[in-house]
């Protein structure tokens, strides 16, 4: 039997699975600070320094714990991702999903792409939905306590990660690999096979990208992004925009289910077209390749 296509969805983490930034949940409350005190040092620190904001956070994480006596290893800050709040339906989204693609005669994948700490998100109740998870992350000493960032996902290296999923080089310490040349046929997941979800400018790239290369992008929002997220719709950058409710039956559930239909159908009708070819003993041609 052939192998089945493959959709792949990429998520953001941040305000698009969750309610909030996830260390406002239970780290920074730990810390004896507000979300708003912690962010002001960290981005005030960080335009100080000319230092990437991705940078500036995780080293404001350390320096604010080792300041104030509180515990921070990787165990607790997994066990601080216990708190996060996930939006409405979020928790069942996923059976649902490739549930429904089976029935499509389709593989669906999930995979999450975010700024946020890889950490705290192996934490949440949804961490072992995804196949792979790239966010940034520290690297720990034999006691568990972070001495150096390990992968730090700003929203231009978001992007990297995408090419990762189309090749199927999942491996971060494999660069080799990925900037090998791979004809199309070959990669493991098609760019219009694959659909971004987010909520912001931090996933504009990534948003872009899907658009270029034929892909879905859509955008979820909540009443404080909301004027934000319309703007992307209004200049193109996204082709869609929905209430972040994942419930069954909400409109983002419904047109998800329609794109998989979509390319559940584009997949069976370029395998009929190339059927044919070869039964004539012809192949396919690269106009054709672009009809499906």
């Amino acid at each position: 039997m052939d192998q089945q296509p493959i959709v792949a969805f990429l998520y953001d983490f941040d305000k698009t699975l969750c309610t909030t930034d996830m260390q406002n949940y239970a780290f920074i409350p730990s810390l004896g600070m507000t979300p708003g005190e912690f962010w002001a040092e960290a981005n005030g620190f960080g335009r100080a320094c000319r230092m990437d904001g991705i940078l500036a956070y995780m080293f404001t994480m350390i320096r604010e714990a080792e300041r104030r006596g509180r515990p921070f290893t990787r165990e607790d800050l997994v066990e601080k991702g216990r708190s996060i709040v996930l939006f409405p339906g979020v928790d069942t989204w996923f059976r649902r999903i490739n549930e429904f693609g089976a029935r499509q005669g389709v593989q669906v994948e999930h995979y999450i792409i975010s700024s946020g700490l890889r950490e705290i998100i192996e934490g949440s109740s949804i961490s072992g939905e995804f196949k792979e998870i790239y966010a940034s992350e520290f690297y720990y000493d034999d006691n568990g306590v972070p001495v150096w960032p390990k992968l730090a996902v700003n929203f231009t290296a978001k992007t990297q990660f995408v090419y990762r999923i189309n090749k199927g080089v999942l491996d971060v310490s494999d660069d080799k690999t990925l900037n090998d040349s791979m004809p199309d046929d070959s990669k493991r997941v098609p760019f219009h096979n694959m659909v971004y979800v987010g909520d912001g400018l931090s996933d504009v790239p990534c948003m872009k990208m899907m658009r270029a290369y034929g892909g879905q992008a859509i955008a979820v929002y909540q009443s404080a992004n909301r004027q934000g997220v319309e703007d992307l719709l209004s200049k193109g950058r996204v082709d869609f925009i929905f209430p972040a409710d994942y419930s069954e039956g909400t409109v983002l559930d419904t047109t998800v289910k329609d794109i998989i239909r979509k390319i559940a159908i584009t997949d069976r009708l370029g395998e009929q077209n190339a059927r044919q070819l070869r039964s004539i003993g012809g192949d396919v041609l690269p106009d054709q390749v672009g009809l499906f």
